[in-house]
């Protein structure tokens, strides 16, 4: 069963090697989509600390740490959600914080037939690991 999980995954933390972790017990193929650089200036209005690709590796260098079968790949620049075609996941991870519009990724995974569930993570000390804690800010 393959599973989907994405996020920017600026400055690597123990929470999310947990949502790695946790996600990858939903299937026995985990797709680890990272943010473009230019989508997370979009959403979040500010540039990540580190560059997509590191981000990339860092995440890809995680899942075999973690022993993990999968893989790391960047999304797409001009339409996120086009990963969900590409991919065709059984099962989606959500962060427990992870915003997103479930009516509009509901509606995407209408739009490109496929039947998948959608599930929300657990956190993982949130009060230490949280990406804004790791900024310094709250």
């Amino acid at each position: 069963m393959r599973v989907l999980a994405f996020g920017t995954f600026d400055n690597l933390h123990p929470g999310h090697l947990s949502y790695f972790s946790q996600a990858g017990k939903f299937g026995d193929e985990l797709i680890v989509i990272i943010a473009r650089d230019k989508n997370v200036l979009v959403v979040k209005r500010r540039r990540p600390q580190e560059d997509e690709s590191i981000r990339r590796g860092k995440v890809a260098q995680a899942l075999k740490e973690l022993r993990i079968e999968g893989k790391a790949v960047l999304g797409n620049k001009q339409n996120r959600w086009l990963v969900l075609k590409k991919y065709h996941p059984e099962v989606i991870c959500l962060g427990y914080d992870q915003k997103v519009d479930l009516s509009q990724l509901k509606g995407e995974i209408v739009k490109f037939r496929f039947c998948c569930k959608i599930e929300r993570l657990k956190p993982f000390h949130p009060e230490k690991y949280k990406s804004s804690y790791c900024r310094g800010k709250e």
